[in-house]
């Protein structure tokens, strides 16, 4: 049997921003309608140039063991072999947030 621990990244959407995180622990979750993830993967950096983006993931999700995402807000989860760079990017304009609402307030 292997020793080696699964890592998947993680895309999602968020206060219109898409999260692109790493973590070892990804499951259905105990609250219904919530993908739960944990086991946060942070980059080492070794060199003097910092990532604003992945910064700010770490200070955002700092102390942070698992958080609950709405499924409906996962874009993608992919389980890799490497790890790659968490990040924070802008979503454009044009993006709309899927489903969205179903019951509007009426105009007028």
């Amino acid at each position: 049997m292997s020793n080696k621990k699964h890592l998947f990244r993680i895309q999602f959407v968020s206060n219109g921003e898409r999260y692109e995180l790493y973590v070892r622990e990804v499951c259905q979750g105990s609250m219904f309608g919530f993908v739960e993830i944990g086991d946060f993967v942070w980059d080492t950096h070794t060199s003097l140039v910092l990532d604003p983006s992945h910064e700010k993931l770490k200070s955002e999700f700092s102390g942070v063991t698992r958080t609950y995402v709405p499924m409906h807000s996962v874009l993608r989860i992919d389980e890799v072999e490497k790890q790659g760079t968490s990040k924070i990017t802008e979503l454009s304009d044009k993006v709309t947030a899927f489903p969205s609402p179903i019951y509007t307030k009426p105009k007028g």
